[in-house]
C-alpha cells in the first residue's frame, strides 16, 4: 500500500503538487533560516544591500534565458516527442542543453570581465567600500549560473515525465547551500563566502536531479544538429525571452530606485518579497508546475474539455487558499517580521519599515499566486507571445509606479507598485484565456470566489479579535510574547476559517477530503 501511495504521489498532478508544495515548504523554511541569519548578522543596511544587489546580474541572465523561457517553450515540445519517439525526445534535450550550456559560459565570463563597468549602472547610488562589495560578490555569482543551467534543462525533463520528487527537492538543497556559506564559509572568507555558498547551492540543485533523470531515460550525447523540435523550441523562447528580459529590467530599475533611497532599502524591499513568496511559492507555483503537463497533453490533444476543469479546479484552489492567507499575514505582518527576523542587528526600525512593506506586497498575493498558472495556460497552448504582451504592460505600470510613489513613500512605494502592477497582470491574463479558451467554467469560479472571500473577512475578524484578546495576556517586549500573540491568532483564524468553509459547504474543502482519502489515508492501514 505504501508502495502504491509513493507511486501516486511522484508520478501524478496532484501527488505532484504535493510533493513539490511540501518541498516548497521546507525550501522556504531554510530560507527563512537564511534570511534569519543574514539579518542577525548585518541588519537592514549598507551590507545586505550588496548582498542582495549581486543577485540581479545573474538573475538577469538566468530568468531571461533559463527559467521561464526554457520552462514554457522546452517542455510542451518535449512531452510531445517524448509520446512518439523517445531518442527523439533525448536528442531534443542534449541538443538545447549543449546550445544553453555554451551561451551561459560565454555570458558569465564577459559579465565578469565587465562586473566594474555594469554593476554601477545597477547599483548607481553605491559608491567606495559597499559598491566594491557588490562587484566581489556578482562576479562570484555569476558562475552559479553554469550549474543552473544544467539543472534546469534536467529538471524540465523529469517534469515533463511527471517525475516530481528531486525536481521538487533541488530547491532545499539550494537554500542549503546557501545556508551553509552564510554559516560557516562567511567567518572564514568574509563576504565572499556569502556568494560561494549560493554557487554550492547551485552546484548541489543540479547533482539531486541527476541520478532521476539518468534512471528515467536520458543520457548525455553530443548533440549539436538543430532538429525541427529544437527549433520549435527556439522560436518559442523568443517572445518570451523578450517578456522575461523585460522583467527582469523592472528589477533592475526597481534596485537602481532602491539604491538611491534609505540605506538598507534594498534589503527591506527584499526580505518583505521573500516573506510574501513562502505561500504563493507554495501554492500558486507548486500548483502551476504541477498541472503544466495536463495542460499541455489535453491540449495537444483537442480535449479542452478536460483543460477547463483542470483549470477551474486549480484556480479554486488557488482562490481558497490564498485569498485568507492574505488577510492572514495583512494583520500578523508585524508579528511575522519580528518572530522570523527580529533579531541581532535587525532592530524594531527595520521590523516596522519591512512590516509595512510586506502588508503592501500581500494586497497581490492573490494575483501573484495566479499569474503562473495562467501563463501557464497560454504556453500549453504554445503560445508564449500574449502573456509578454501583458506582462510588459504590468512592467510599464510597475516602473512609472516605482518611480513615483518611491519619491513619496520610500520603500513602501516600491511594493505599492508592484502590487498594481501584479494585480492588472492577473485581471489581463484571465481575459485574454477566457477570449483564447471560451468557457473556463466561470459560474462556478465567480460563486467559489465570493464565498470564500466572505469566509476570509469573516477568519480574518476571528484573528483580529484573538490579537487584541492576545496583546493583553502575553508580555509584548519579548520574543515569546509576540510568538504566542501571532501563532495562537493564526491558529484560531484558520480552524475558524475551515470550519465556515465547511458549514458553507465550500467545494475546496471536499477536494482536501477527497484528497486525504484517496493518498494519505493508505498510510494509516
Amino acid at each position: 500500500m505504501l508502495k502504491v501511495f509513493w507511486q501516486k504521489m511522484v508520478t501524478t498532478v496532484s501527488g505532484g503538487a504535493v510533493l513539490i508544495a511540501f518541498f516548497s515548504v521546507v525550501s522556504r523554511l531554510l530560507g527563512l533560516v537564511r534570511d534569519r541569519l543574514l539579518a542577525s548578522y548585518f541588519g537592514a543596511g549598507p551590507i545586505l544591500d550588496s548582498y542582495y544587489a549581486a543577485f540581479k546580474l545573474p538573475d538577469l541572465i538566468f530568468n531571461t534565458l533559463v527559467l521561464g523561457a526554457l520552462a514554457s517553450a522546452f517542455i510542451p515540445v518535449f512531452t510531445r516527442a517524448w509520446q512518439v519517439d523517445r531518442a527523439k525526445a533525448v536528442k531534443l534535450a542534449n541538443v538545447i542543453l549543449n546550445y544553453l550550456l555554451v551561451t551561459l559560459v560565454v555570458l558569465s565570463g564577459l559579465m565578469i570581465l565587465f562586473a566594474p563597468q555594469i554593476v554601477p549602472l545597477i547599483v548607481p547610488g553605491f559608491s567606495g567600500v559597499q559598491l566594491e562589495q557588490t562587484i566581489a560578490l556578482t562576479r562570484i555569482m555569476l558562475l552559479s549560473l553554469i550549474f543552473f543551467g544544467l539543472s534546469n534543462v534536467v529538471g524540465g525533463i523529469l517534469n515533463s515525465l511527471k517525475k516530481f520528487f528531486t525536481f521538487s527537492l533541488a530547491p532545499v538543497f539550494y537554500n542549503l547551500g546557501i545556508i551553509f556559506g552564510v554559516a560557516v564559509l562567511y567567518p572564514v572568507q568574509g563576504l565572499n563566502g556569502l556568494a560561494w555558498g549560493v554557487v554550492l547551492g547551485s552546484l548541489l540543485h543540479f547533482l539531486i536531479q541527476l541520478p532521476e533523470v539518468i534512471k528515467s531515460g536520458w543520457v548525455y550525447q553530443w548533440q549539436w544538429r538543430i532538429t525541427v523540435e529544437a527549433k520549435r523550441v527556439f522560436t518559442l523562447m523568443v517572445p518570451r525571452t523578450i517578456g522575461l528580459a523585460a522583467n527582469q529590467l523592472n528589477l533592475l530599475i526597481i534596485t537602481a530606485i532602491a539604491s538611491g533611497l534609505a540605506a538598507g532599502s534594498l534589503a527591506i524591499f527584499n526580505l518583505a518579497n521573500n516573506l510574501q513568496s513562502f505561500p504563493i511559492s507554495i501554492f500558486g507555483v507548486s500548483l502551476a508546475i504541477a498541472v503544466f503537463p495536463v495542460f499541455s497533453e489535453t491540449l495537444a490533444s483537442g480535449e479542452n474539455k478536460r483543460f477547463v476543469e483542470a483549470f477551474s479546479l486549480n484556480f479554486r484552489r488557488v482562490v481558497f487558499l490564498l485569498i485568507p492567507i492574505s488577510i492572514f499575514i495583512l494583520l500578523l505582518r508585524a508579528q511575522l517580521v519580528r518572530v522570523i527576523l527580529g533579531s541581532g542587528n535587525f532592530d524594531w526600525t527595520d521590523t516596522y519599515y519591512t512590516a509595512q512593506t510586506l502588508g503592501w506586497f500581500t494586497v497581490s498575493l492573490l494575483a501573484q499566486g495566479l499569474i503562473p498558472m495562467l501563463a501557464r495556460g497560454f504556453y500549453a497552448l504554445e503560445d508564449t507571445k500574449t502573456p509578454v504582451f501583458i506582462s510588459l504592460g504590468a512592467i510599464i505600470v510597475n516602473i512609472i509606479g516605482s518611480l513615483s510613489l518611491g519619491k513619496i513613500f520610500g520603500v513602501e512605494g516600491l511594493a505599492m507598485a508592484f502590487s498594481l502592477a501584479s494585480i492588472l497582470n492577473m485581471i489581463a491574463l484571465l481575459l485574454a484565456l477566457r477570449l483564447r479558451v471560451g468557457y473556463l467554467d466561470d459560474a462556478k469560479i465567480i460563486w467559489s470566489t465570493l464565498k470564500v472571500c466572505l469566509n476570509s473577512v469573516l477568519a480574518g475578524l476571528a484573528v483580529y479579535g484573538m490579537l487584541r484578546l492576545m496583546a493583553g495576556l502575553v508580555d509584548m517586549t519579548t520574543f515569546l510574547g509576540i510568538f504566542l500573540q501571532g501563532s495562537v491568532a493564526a491558529a484560531v483564524g484558520l480552524l475558524f476559517y475551515f470550519a465556515i468553509s465547511l458549514l458553507t459547504n465550500s467545494e475546496e474543502v471536499l477536494i482536501v477530503k477527497r484528497f486525504v482519502a484517496k493518498y494519505l489515508r493508505p498510510l494509516f492501514r
